[in-house]
């Protein structure tokens, strides 16, 4: 597995907004990285209303999920996620916020969409093993140890979507059902204001604090970044018939 210098992620989505420069995203395999997480391209369109958002890998998409610690406090995420320059507020957080990011996450220990039932069971609280998708804001923090967490908020001082699980983090649970066959991941949401902003595609590990503490989750490595730098080189793309 390989990790990213953070320092140098964290300068790269502090920049202003990018110029339109690149389309799509392509990346050459590694045999190091676990194929299910080996990003060979990703692209992202939008129809003005809708964006859709695409990730491929050389192996088995979602064939990899992090091992069940039984608990809440420790637990691991696997992520899917497209960074990107969007505003947080255009999905409903505080303007300005953070880096507003797209996740497609697998966590066996907690399940965190609480109004939706992904794998109709008729229990819509025990789904969190089950690919499922968030909007997360993104904020520096050294306490982790991939220099990034999920923003720390309280509920009901913070600013955070209607479909927000309560949680004392910056993320939204749209109950956007994503779409994994072969090696491809995909996930369409609404949200408006997204052609030519700029976005990235990164398979990464996060862990929930071992003492419920602030920073509650942290991002604490990945396994691969499409542009290598985390550059933000891709582009949301309007959607042509």
């Amino acid at each position: 597995m390989r990790s990213l210098s953070f320092a140098a992620l964290i300068a790269a989505l502090a920049l202003s907004p990018l110029p339109v420069m690149a389309h799509d995203i392509t990346a050459k395999p590694d045999a190091k990285v676990p194929p299910a997480f080996d990003i060979v391209g990703a692209k992202a369109t939008t129809d003005g209303r809708l964006a859709t958002f695409i990730m491929e890998v050389t192996g088995k998409a979602g064939s990899q999920k992090p091992k069940k610690v039984g608990k809440l406090q420790g637990s691991k995420v696997d992520a899917y996620v497209w960074p990107t320059k969007l505003d947080p507020a255009v999905v409903g957080f505080d303007k300005g916020s953070g880096i507003l990011a797209l996740a497609i996450t697998a966590h066996p220990d907690f399940d965190d969409t609480p109004l939706f039932d992904e794998n109709g069971d008729g229990d819509p609280a025990n789904d969190g093993a089950d690919w499922h998708s968030h909007w997360v804001v993104l904020v520096k923090d050294d306490a982790c140890a991939g220099g990034l967490k999920v923003r720390d908020v309280s509920p009901g001082q913070d600013v955070l979507p209607e479909t927000a699980p309560g949680l004392p983090i910056a993320l939204d649970s749209p109950g956007m059902s994503p779409l994994i066959k072969g090696a491809a991941v995909r996930i369409t949401v609404p949200v408006q204001a997204a052609e030519n902003v700029n976005f990235d595609a990164v398979a990464a590990k996060l862990q929930v604090h071992e003492q419920g503490k602030a920073p509650l989750l942290c991002v604490t490595g990945t396994y691969k970044v499409a542009s290598g730098n985390l550059s933000l080189p891709g582009v949301i793309m309007r959607k042509t018939k």
